[in-house]
């Protein structure tokens, strides 16, 4: 196994922690031990904050636009070189698919590095408002975008490479410095790209920093210090609660991509047949380990029954297993902990509702975090497995009146962010997804996921957006600056 991804970038060294402490990363698909990764204490996250602080204060970061682009050429390339080097960590510390390596674990995010760089060529970080007569008095103004300072950047283990460019890229582009902390399961995705940015790009000392830590309290640090200017989280929307409670004595800014209960919506002339068995791939899709996936199926009760039996014969087709194989869409899920949460989802599945398929302890592999594909039915849509998000490949289908009872449901939970709409009628679907009340809307199989589409949720989905031009100002401030204009 490469040795990429066991070393912490702070004020551009490659360092061990301070008190050399360790931790295991562990490969969910064995349960084993793989690597050795530094275990940060609150010294080692002080001085990467501090770093951060006197990078951005101190040099000219913030305002060179072309360093900040060049330095993002040098990381997209380094990555792109690295990749075949990258592929086979991510596999094996998420349990991902390595299919999917190809796509959204690895591939695909080095590329969205393009997004930002080609905004580096175009974005106006300074304009002007026309001369105005303000109290009497001809005045000219300027409007500045800057960069909002020191970032700590928190991401999760699902899609852990993903998220660190998305946060990462984005800030870096918008002029910020970064404290990058990864998932305690999935450190060698940020810690690599630390690495490999300390190598291969000229990004400043201090610029970048990446801390990977098992403990949570050392990880609170971020949220409260005082030197750090904004936090950008994904994650569950209990931990987005915990980190905006933390942020609020210092009144940080706060950037939030957290939980989906997300609803496929079917109206009654949509095509079962030809659309379900692509909504079951997309679930078990890494084990259902995704915020926007569509867990919950809205049917006419008209067709209740037919949909039901459409997805309980697709559930069976889906390939999972060893996430090495290239045939598999779905490994196990990240660790113990939450293979246990899924499977007391589907406990309570089996007392409120019927579970069609799937639903027990898999026996197919003496070892791994692995859980069945499950179908649930017939279950009330307030039950919790109908309103919690469950992370895992597990699909509940909901029978609803009329449009206006669909909605309501689809409505129903605390969160808001994505959705679908189907119909044979693209009209009535489209006025339907202007109901939603969610962040993102696929509309007969449009693909909302793109990084010029900006991202993000209503409700407790979160705050602010990723990607599109709103991800690059979610990281900057604006400043007016009025001076006296001819008149």
């Amino acid at each position: 196994m490469s040795t990429l991804g066991t070393r912490m970038l702070i004020d551009g060294a490659l360092v061990r922690s301070g008190t050399h402490r360790t931790y295991d990363d562990v490969n969910p698909a064995t349960e084993e031990a793989f690597c050795a990764v530094p275990d940060a204490d609150a010294t080692d996250v002080e001085r990467a904050i501090g770093a951060a602080r006197r990078a951005f204060d101190t040099t000219d970061w913030s305002t060179n636009v072309e360093l900040r682009r060049r330095c993002l050429v040098q990381l997209r390339d380094a990555l792109l070189a690295a990749s075949e080097e990258l592929r086979p960590l991510i596999v094996a510390e998420t349990g991902s698919p390595v299919m999917l390596t190809y796509r959204i674990q690895l591939d695909e995010p080095i590329r969205y590095i393009d997004h930002y760089i080609g905004l580096l060529d175009s974005y106006e970080f300074e304009s002007r408002l026309p001369v105005k007569a303000i109290h009497g008095r001809p005045t000219g103004r300027v409007v500045r975008r800057e960069a909002a300072g020191v970032v700590a950047a928190i991401t999760p283990w699902n899609y852990p490479f993903y998220l660190n460019i998305c946060k990462v890229a984005a800030a870096l582009a918008a002029g910020c410095t970064v404290v990058l902390k990864p998932a305690p399961d999935t450190p060698i995705a940020g810690l690599a790209l630390g690495e490999i940015a300390a190598a291969h790009t000229d990004i400043p000392a201090g610029v970048l920093n990446v801390v990977t830590t098992s403990d949570n309290n050392v990880a609170q640090i971020l949220g409260t210090h005082p030197d750090v200017d904004a936090v950008s989280l994904t994650g569950s929307t209990a931990t987005g609660r915990r980190v905006m409670a933390a942020a609020a004595d210092t009144v940080k800014r706060v950037t939030l991509e957290l939980g989906g209960k997300s609803a496929a919506l079917m109206l009654d002339d949509a095509d079962l047949q030809g659309i379900l068995p692509s909504l079951v791939t997309g679930l078990c899709a890494h084990a259902g380990q995704g915020c926007a996936s569509l867990t919950r199926l809205l049917v006419s009760r008209a067709r209740y029954d037919e949909a039901v039996g459409i997805v309980a014969d697709a559930l069976p087709r889906v390939a999972w297993g060893d996430p090495t194989d290239p045939a598999n869409l779905m490994g196990p899920v990240v660790n113990a902990r939450q293979r246990d949460s899924i499977l007391r989802y589907y406990e309570s599945a089996h007392r409120d509702g019927r579970v069609v398929a799937g639903g027990k302890p898999q026996t197919r592999f003496d070892k791994g975090y692995y859980v069945e594909p499950t179908l649930i039915a017939d279950i009330d849509p307030k039950a919790a497995v109908a309103q919690q998000e469950i992370f895992g490949p597990a699909m509940v289908v909901l029978p609803y009146e009329d449009e206006q009872d669909a909605l309501r449901i689809a409505d129903s939970t605390i969160y808001g962010l994505s959705g679908a709409v189907f119909s044979a009628d693209l009209d009535r679907a489209m006025a339907l997804a202007r109901r939603f009340r969610t962040g993102t809307v696929g509309v007969n199989g449009g693909s909302w996921f793109d990084v010029e589409s900006p991202f993000g949720g209503y409700k407790q989905s979160g705050l602010g957006r990723e990607w599109g031009i709103e991800g690059l100002e979610d990281f900057l401030e604006v400043k007016t600056i009025a001076y006296p204009a001819a008149g």
